[in-house]
């Protein structure tokens, strides 16, 4: 199955250098498409021309894209990207790249889960957790997106790995462990799960602990839909809150935000890029006979 869901983090103005960073530390990562603002038709007030607008590249196999949108949206631990290394000397070359300037979350030791661990948000505030372990728990992923669920979102992670299961082909849930009730976490609830969304891995964790953020745009996933059938169905499943829908952007149900858009997207944009563009800003949930009307 191709890549169906892709991480997208949000950056104001680092998405180039902060691809490039990641891409350096784990083998068999590069950086692919760099599409710019002011360039083809790609016009948008307030970000300078020539600035990266997406940058596609991929780590360790897995498929991001990192966005220049400007300072609006901040990231939060809510998302982390979960990083499977095989070597000791490589997992500390990360870690130290990572956590230059950073905010250290969990420092880096030995726990029950891990002879190496560790979680640390870099100096954008991107965060990761960085695990000394075989590949194969996370699915062959060397980068596995972490669902943190918080606020008046804590305890709802069994429930958001159910919907989203239903909602995408190829899914379910592969393991679950519970809260026993210590350290002040509701007994009963998710500690760690493990699920798959289109034959890709996550994770989630519920926390009842006081924190001071939960999700927000800077970390959504795309959703890449063959037809305008799939769009509908999908967009339908998820979508919940009207005020939060524009250009393929969605928020569901728990805060989590992502964007359903068609694979020709870019051949789309590429044919007729201001009138595609101008078609697309315009739209809430994408419609594919506008864009191809617009591209010709």
């Amino acid at each position: 199955m191709a890549t169906k869901i892709l991480p997208h983090l949000w950056f104001d103005g680092a998405a180039e250098e902060a691809a490039a960073l990641y891409s350096a530390f784990i083998p068999g990562s590069g950086i692919g498409t760099v599409t710019r603002y002011g360039k083809a038709g790609f016009e948008v007030h307030g970000q300078p021309e020539g600035q990266a607008m997406v940058v596609e590249f991929h780590l360790g196999g897995q498929k991001m894209l990192a966005l220049n949108g400007g300072p609006r949206f901040r990231p939060t631990p809510a998302v982390s990207y979960f990083l499977t290394f095989a070597e000791r000397a490589a997992l500390d070359r990360a870690w130290a790249t990572l956590g230059e300037g950073g905010q250290l979350r969990m420092p880096l030791d030995a726990y029950p889960w891990s002879p190496r661990y560790g979680w640390i948000d870099d100096r954008w505030g991107m965060s990761w957790q960085l695990s000394l372990r075989n590949s194969e728990q996370t699915g062959g992923q060397v980068v596995t997106p972490m669902l943190l669920f918080t606020g008046d979102k804590a305890g709802q992670a069994e429930t958001a790995m159910a919907h989203y299961t239903e909602t995408f082909p190829a899914s379910g849930i592969e393991g679950v462990l519970r809260h026993d009730g210590s350290g002040g976490e509701v007994p009963g609830t998710v500690m760690h799960a493990q699920f798959r969304l289109a034959e890709q891995t996550f994770m989630a964790t519920d926390s009842a602990l006081d924190h001071d953020f939960t999700f927000t745009e800077s970390n959504s996933f795309v959703v890449l839909c063959n037809d305008q059938a799939e769009i509908d169905r999908t967009w339908t499943a998820l979508s919940a809150e009207p005020d939060a829908e524009r250009c393929g952007w969605l928020k569901d149900r728990f805060g989590l935000s992502w964007q359903i858009l068609p694979r020709q997207l870019p051949r789309l944009l590429e044919a007729s890029p201001q009138k595609a563009m101008e078609a697309f800003l315009q739209m809430r949930r994408i419609d594919i006979a506008a864009l191809e009307r617009a591209a010709e």
